[in-house]
């Protein structure tokens, strides 16, 4: 009977674990709403209650574990390695990523603004690659997520480079000229809520911080989407814009960057 009563909860056991590390989230991995639902309410509150700490806590430290101090790509590594092997989260991602670097290293620009911190994973990925001098303000609303970040971003050995600031985007952009001395923004990468992309770019228009050239590139337009933002950049006369499809960070569903030059 013991021995009967063992096999069962063994075998239960099996099939969650089995249901929760691979037949779940192979099954999500194409739908958009679901992905999200699994992985970023369902999974992370579980992971969160058991384990006693947060999700950017455990991303935080798979680089500790396993990145080299002062090496920002190996950093970067680390971050993709823990969301595909072992927790996702809402980074934009290596394929997004690798469309990220492109852009950067097309613009080669001086002063940068990312609006949507998180962990730090596009803020170092775009420091790394910037020239001598560059200056990159990142605003992230959440203290908790901020904190972490400024961890990764020392880890990369990227301090010097990145100013991170604490806040809403809305009270924090009329204030860029004043507080870091920037005239205009080369490149804006915008990752935050997407229901301040719309906004905060008609913000950035309002203060003067685009100029002729300037480019925004947007992440997630697709899923979760940003139709009122897409509208207005690809029917506006003030912008050019283009979009890279792609996948929703460490899925198979479909998302992108729109990437939208501002013509003054």
């Amino acid at each position: 009977m013991w021995l009967t009563l063992l096999y069962s909860c063994t075998g239960g056991a099996a099939l969650l674990y089995a249901l929760y590390r691979w037949l779940i989230p192979t099954a999500v991995q194409y739908h958009g709403g679901l992905a999200l639902l699994w992985h970023d309410m369902i999974v992370e509150r579980m992971l969160d209650t058991l384990t006693q700490s947060t999700r950017p806590q455990r991303l935080l430290h798979a680089v500790q574990k396993n990145a080299t101090r002062g090496d920002p790509r190996s950093v970067v590594k680390a971050i993709d390695n823990f969301c595909r092997q072992k927790e996702w989260a809402m980074n934009v991602g290596d394929e997004k990523g690798c469309i990220l670097d492109s852009v950067v290293s097309e613009v080669n620009p001086v002063t940068v603004l990312e609006l949507g911190t998180y962990c730090g994973y596009s803020t170092v990925r775009i420091a790394s690659l910037l020239p001598p001098h560059a200056k990159l303000i990142t605003l992230e609303f959440n203290p908790d997520y901020a904190k972490i970040a400024r961890q990764v971003i020392a880890w990369a050995g990227l301090e010097d480079k990145i100013q991170l600031v604490e806040g809403p985007s809305g009270e924090w952009i009329p204030k860029m000229k004043e507080q870091f001395g920037v005239k205009t923004f080369d490149l804006v990468f915008l990752d935050h809520w997407k229901d301040r992309y719309l906004p905060d770019t008609k913000l950035l228009e309002d203060c003067g911080l685009l100029r002729k050239g300037s480019i925004l590139l947007a992440d997630n337009v697709i899923c979760p989407g940003t139709p009122d933002y897409l509208e207005y950049v690809r029917n506006s006369p003030r912008y050019k814009s283009q979009y890279f499809k792609s996948h929703l960070e460490y899925t198979k569903v479909e998302d992108g960057l729109e990437k939208s030059v501002f013509l003054g």
